[in-house]
């Protein structure tokens, strides 16, 4: 491996790598403002300037200047701090002093480099320019004044969410960073752009003038609006969560996050149910948890097992799930479910494989394949972050997309092979067929639009056959068969084997039987119409859907209110940390299900979280491997599925509005905003 001297400090570094990675291999700070680790170089901003020798005797922009065997690198010579304290000064000559009442105060680059690398006054005395604000969208507030023409707005705009609409305009003291027609950024991680500006031109439109940094407190969670387990950080005031925000995790979400993942926070604090309400005389009346429980105990114990049936929601931890199913269970309940959608995927017997239903490429490894086939889903709604891999990974010329299902704009190129079953029977007749065979590892991506509904398991068994079987796509060192999860519970509920008993009905079958009692766990999804005439007994956090046609509510926990186990959707058990306390007397899911056993003389085996993640981990050994992504193994395909008939309808996704699928994001004045914008143009002139 080539060395280089970095301030006199030997250091080996990979071919290829720039001066300012040496650097830092070496525990050097290099100042920048345009570089990002992510992006592509621009070398516009100056502000990494070194001394390197040999080489021209002046200071060099590092991050654009490559590394060499034997080079020499000065980052703290009296040249490279007056070079960095003159781009400083000209950073700063129509930067306005209005950190008092930025949104950025407090936890800027500016600033802080300012004050590391500038000097303490400067020789400019001429008026300062002003610039227009842009429109960009909801998510985006602009104050183009303090732009310094960074362009990683741009550059994220453009390479990582797949969306042409940011550029600069004019050149010298007239150039501008703005959106090109003047309407809002249409992509799904916009909020990003807020994240990557470095000096406050661009901040968060939905918590404009909430908070100061220093104002909050910190812990660091899970998200839970997708089955994709992003590392988040919350940040709350007492005992209102105002902001959510990524955090690195390389094998996950990078660092990045999408809006409605960032922006549903407000939806925390709004059509909450905070105590619980039984149903007098056709109206919900508020009621002490005793008279509730007693209610619900009373109805299940005048009700027999195969008249009651259990739907989980897609917000549930592991541990509610658990409670729930050791409850049911005890009182001989087999129609149990925990998917709303209806899909096919799941254990049909105790000896299924996990691989199953799990996304077994892995997040992070969807970038390691050659070629992807995409049936019945649109990862751009159902799963952004990882559609911005797979758009990563057909950039660089990587990878074939091919895609069965309803055409849409997925930021990358694709062979469309048509839009149902028959595209699935005629593959083998396809251009792209070739492709897949000769892949070195091939994925598929399956989503719900596929496999949900009557139709869903014969689907499943068809992608088996003419699909994963004939082309291999599942073998000893490579598995490529990906289920497109939509839902933080859904792991985890197949995982615990949340699904009906042998001759239990799912959640089509619950809806359409006209059971004498359903209980709703936090599951809003479903069509509550086909709920009426049944004891309808809601537990759950929002005044949605599943509440409004309840008997009895059961207030619980949101996801910022608990502790709590999650399983993504490539089968990593991640653990979600507590932030706030249960809004008014609601209680964690589990905890009211374990007072429901004792009214019922059925007590649950544990009194707290721990012993109850005892239990889960006792009886369920995957629980206990925290943050550790599960070894795919190859299993037969042929178990997916079963063969039946097919009418060929096309494989939508079963997403309409990506920013209004839970309880919260529906609650969320950030997300219906969001979703209007989205809907349709807006211009300027509609701010």
């Amino acid at each position: 491996m080539p060395i280089a001297k970095v301030n006199g400090v030997e250091v080996e570094f990979e071919p290829g790598m720039t001066v300012l990675q040496v650097a830092e291999l070496a525990g050097e700070e290099i100042p920048r403002f345009c570089y990002h680790e992510r992006l592509s170089i621009a070398g516009n901003c100056r502000m990494c300037l070194v001394e390197v020798k040999p080489g021209p005797p002046k200071p060099q922009a590092s991050c654009a200047l490559p590394a060499a065997d034997g080079q020499e690198i000065f980052t703290n010579t009296p040249m490279v701090k007056k070079a960095r304290e003159g781009v400083m000064e000209f950073l700063l000559i129509n930067h306005p002093l209005d950190c008092p009442i930025c949104d950025q105060g407090g936890e800027c680059d500016l600033q802080d480099q300012a004050m590391g690398y500038g000097r303490d006054g400067s020789r400019y005395q001429e008026n300062k320019r002003a610039v227009e604000e842009k429109y960009l969208g909801p998510t985006i507030k602009t104050f183009m004044t303090r732009c310094i023409q960074c362009t990683r707005c741009v550059r994220f705009s453009t390479e990582v969410a797949g969306v042409t609409e940011m550029g600069m305009i004019s050149r010298g003291e007239n150039a501008e960073i703005t959106s090109y027609l003047e309407q809002a950024v249409s992509s799904e991680l916009s909020g990003n752009l807020n994240d990557l500006c470095p000096v406050g031109a661009l901040t968060h439109k939905p918590w404009s003038f909430n908070y100061r940094p220093w104002e909050l407190q910190k812990v660091e969670t899970i998200d839970v609006h997708d089955a994709l387990g992003a590392h988040i950080r919350i940040d709350y005031r007492g005992s209102t969560v105002l902001r959510a925000l990524p955090r690195l995790k390389d094998d996950i979400n990078e660092e990045w996050l999408s809006d409605k993942s960032r922006y549903a926070v407000d939806g925390l604090s709004r059509q909450r149910l905070d105590r619980p309400y039984v149903r007098k005389n056709g109206s919900l009346t508020p009621a002490s948890w005793d008279e509730a429980l007693d209610v619900v105990a009373g109805k299940l114990q005048a009700t027999s097992a195969d008249k009651i049936g259990v739907i989980a929601g897609d917000l549930q931890d592991a541990e509610s799930l658990k409670a729930a199913k050791d409850l049911f269970t005890s009182l001989g309940v087999k129609n149990l479910d925990c998917r709303q959608a209806g899909e096919a995927f799941g254990p049909v017997s105790a000896n299924t494989p996990r691989e199953a239903w799990l996304f077994n490429s892995g997040i992070a490894g969807i970038e390691e394949a050659d070629v992807i086939l995409l049936i019945g889903t649109n990862p751009r709604l159902e799963a952004p972050l990882i559609n911005a891999r797979i758009r990563k990974s057909w950039l660089k010329g990587k990878t074939q997309v091919a895609v069965i299902g309803e055409a849409c704009d997925l930021t990358y190129d694709y062979a469309h092979l048509g839009t149902g079953a028959k595209a699935l029977k005629d593959f083998k007749k396809s251009a792209f067929r070739d492709l897949l065979k000769d892949a070195k590892k091939p994925a598929v991506l399956i989503g719900s639009g596929a496999v949900s509904g009557e139709e869903g398991a014969a689907v499943l068994a068809l992608i088996a056959s003419e699909i994963l079987k004939p082309y291999t796509v599942v073998r000893d060192d490579w598995n490529g068969f990906n289920i497109v999860h939509q839902a933080a519970a859904r792991v985890a509920g197949l995982d615990l084997g949340f699904v009906p008993g042998e001759g239990g009905l799912d959640t089509q079958g619950i809806l359409n039987a006209k059971l004498d009692v359903v209980v709703l766990l936090g599951a809003d999804e479903i069509d509550t119409a086909k709920l009426k005439g049944a004891f309808v007994v809601y537990v759950g956090s929002h005044g949605d859907a599943g509440a409004s046609a309840a008997d009895v509510i059961l207030p619980g926990a949101a996801y910022t209110e608990k502790s709590g186990l999650y399983v993504n959707m490539e089968g990593r058990v991640q653990i979600s940390e507590r932030a706030v306390f249960p809004k008014g007397e609601a209680k964690e899911d589990w905890a009211i299900f374990r007072a429901l056993s004792a009214k019922l003389g059925k007590t649950l085996p544990y009194d707290s979280l721990s012993d109850l993640r005892h239990t889960l981990i006792t009886d369920h050994p995957t629980f206990g491997r925290i943050d550790a992504r599960p070894t795919p193994k190859a299993f037969d395909v042929a178990i997916l599925g079963a063969k039946g008939e097919i009418t060929g309808e096309t494989f939508a996704s079963t997403i309409k509005d990506f920013y209004l699928t839970n309880p919260i994001a529906r609650a969320s004045v950030a997300m219906a905003d969001i979703s209007a914008t989205r809907s349709g143009p807006v211009s300027l002139a509609a701010e």
